[in-house]
């Protein structure tokens, strides 16, 4: 078979090798995880197509057994997948917030104002660059998206429907561009070929400028059993071991990292170039230590995880079935990725729920993939009064539960299926 031309972020600029990892180019030959065959977690079907052949495709994440990094072949590049997106960040009020804070931090931490010159990748709907305009900040967005864009655009968020890559990078740099800051918040995972990805950066980034990557970190996904949190748009899952290794392969150099709360658990990683005066904070080296020590450097430690993610799918299922055999109404709260990589795997149709609901008017009167459950606004459970809320989009527990808290008026309590089956009542919930 031909190497695949890698598309989408990276241009044509490269050949990802199938059966080879995307960053150090060894031959993967163990598994991680193999959760069998699924459709892609964002296409949601309006009604018209749901009797039509659905593709399906590998959910088999491998690890490399030179530089660790947890993968999935891409099967689909990403201009298939991110061309038209459904998902809007600006729908999470947590996640907004998030960026607020972020913007504010990073204004006073590097003395950013007017004159800087930000670069956000996957920009998303303006969600965070928008709170950059008041302090005087050039921005620019970078989404390939064109309907997700066109809501930045009416934040007066300057954003280029283009995918990231040196291709794109060298042409901003023609044009005068250097970025003081890029931004790449959940985004590196979504990228097929790394190296050029990354170089993309290198080439962008101001001699003194500084790179921030938000990532779901891989400990967290394995202690947690985060297993829905693969799918096929993530093509990769990351240490801080992983990421080392990347930016030392574009003299590039982490200098600081922070461990939050978002996403289930996730890294905020702080890059400059290798000669920078950015001094490297000791958490770099205090984190890398605690990854080496919890065996991030030892294939053995990566096979153990099928297990926990089979055990929690049996849990899961016989807590819905024993729910359903006495009568309970059920019905989902979001229609989020990670959702459809739990319901398909699991084999949740709408023989479970009867529904599931979502904030996102996009999704509305459209169906999960795979599964085909009907996705309605958050009105229709005040209708239907379920007697349990499966919460799909687990990381935003917290908001959820203070947003739906008065469904235990009738009783209904809420369910988390990750990292073990939860049940919540919001009587009693404490933040």
């Amino acid at each position: 078979m031909d190497a695949m031309p890698a598309k989408g972020p990276i241009g044509l600029s490269r050949t990802v090798r199938p059966g080879c990892c995307r960053l150090c180019d060894a031959p993967l030959a163990t598994t991680f995880v193999n959760l069998g065959m699924s459709p892609l977690c964002e296409s949601f079907l309006p009604a018209a197509e749901l009797d039509r052949t659905e593709p399906y495709f590998p959910l088999h994440a491998l690890v490399c057994g030179q530089c660790f990094l947890v993968q999935l072949q891409a099967y689909v590049s990403p201009d298939h997948i991110f061309s038209e997106y459904a998902y809007f960040s600006s729908y999470s009020t947590s996640w907004v917030e998030h960026a607020r804070r972020y913007c504010e931090m990073v204004v006073r931490r590097f003395g950013l104002g007017s004159g800087s010159e930000v670069f956000e990748i996957a920009s998303n709907d303006g969600y965070l660059l928008q709170h950059l305009l008041p302090f005087g900040v050039s921005v620019l967005g970078i989404e390939p998206a064109a309907n997700v864009a066109e809501a930045a655009r009416r934040k007066n968020v300057p954003t280029l429907v283009e995918f990231f890559g040196s291709v794109l990078a060298r042409r901003l740099v023609s044009e005068g561009k250097r970025a003081d800051l890029i931004i790449g918040n959940n985004v590196l995972a979504q990228v097929p070929d790394l190296n050029d990805f990354t170089a993309g950066m290198a080439i962008l980034l101001g001699a003194e400028g500084v790179i921030t990557l938000e990532f779901p970190h891989l400990e967290r996904l394995m202690v947690e059993n985060q297993f829905d949190t693969i799918y096929h748009e993530h093509f990769s899952y990351f240490s801080l071991l992983t990421i080392n290794n990347l930016a030392h392969r574009h003299r590039l150099r982490i200098f600081d990292v922070e461990q939050l709360v978002t996403h289930g658990g996730s890294l905020r990683v702080y890059l400059c170039h290798d000669e920078s005066r950015h001094k490297t904070s000791f958490r770099v080296n205090a984190l890398l230590a605690h990854e080496r020590e919890i065996g991030f450097e030892d294939i053995k430690s990566y096979t153990r995880f099928a297990e926990d993610v089979r055990r929690t799918k049996r849990q899961l299922l016989s807590f819905l079935i024993a729910c359903k055999n006495k009568g309970a109404k059920i019905c989902g709260y979001g229609a989020p990725g990670k959702g459809n990589t739990l319901l398909n795997y699991c084999g949740i149709g709408t023989d479970f729920l009867e529904f599931t609901v979502d904030r996102n008017p996009y999704k509305h009167g459209r169906y999960t993939p795979g599964m085909h459950i009907p996705i309605h606004p958050v009105s229709a459970i005040d209708e239907f009064r379920p007697d349990f809320l499966l919460i799909l989009p687990w990381n935003l527990k917290s908001e959820i539960v203070e947003q739906m808290r008065h469904v235990s008026s009738w009783g209904c309590k809420m369910v988390v299926p990750i990292p073990n089956v939860e049940i919540i009542d919001a009587r009693d919930f404490k933040a």
